[in-house]
């Protein structure tokens, strides 16, 4: 490009080319209207293409995107909406869940203590019934007992009084004696 140049300038100086095409084309004046005239004719088809053709396709994109933010900002607000019902929701069922479980918990305490006085109940009935069949026993056993000491007793007494005086005494005689005794 250098080499093109430096040719052009030492053409131009020995005379061969008119003066008008010596240096850049675009700073000579002699050029200047026709570089005009075709800088107009491309500025007003390259404003035709861009306003039939390239704006409107542009603006199509614009207003799909426009569109598309749109509907995506309605979605997330119904699924934000959707969203908290489900969580108003939820945390109503976690409510009724809660006091449905407090409910059957104290009615599953209630059930239990009755039960389980009931079962006291009838636990106590058969110590009481056990404790009136023992004492019936023990007043059976005391009674047996009684007749028994004093059997007892007039033999022991018997015996006592054959070892010390010597002789025999008959049964009646000591239970004679002793009635008395066995009385106060």
């Amino acid at each position: 490009m250098f080499a093109g140049t430096t040719m052009l300038l030492a053409v131009a100086e020995s005379g061969a080319l008119p003066p008008e095409s010596v240096g850049l084309p675009q700073l000579n004046a002699h050029h200047f209207l026709p570089q005009l005239f075709w800088l107009a004719v491309t500025f007003a088809t390259l404003l035709f293409v861009m306003s039939k053709i390239a704006l409107p396709r542009v603006g199509e994109v614009l207003e799909e995107r426009r569109d598309r933010i749109k509907r995506d900002i309605d979605a997330a607000s119904r699924l934000k909406a959707e969203t908290d019902k489900a969580l108003a929701d939820y945390e109503k069922a976690l409510a009724d869940a809660r006091s449905n479980a407090s409910g059957i918990a104290k009615e599953t305490r209630e059930k239990l203590a009755s039960e389980t006085e009931t079962e006291r109940h009838r636990v106590d009935d058969q110590i009481a019934a056990k404790l009136r069949e023992a004492d019936k026993r023990i007043a059976v056993t005391k009674s047996k007992a009684s007749s028994a000491i004093g059997e007892i007793a007039s033999d022991t007494a018997r015996a006592v009084v054959e070892k010390l005086i010597g002789q025999s005494v008959t049964p009646d005689d000591v239970k004679k004696v002793l009635r008395p005794v066995a009385g106060e």
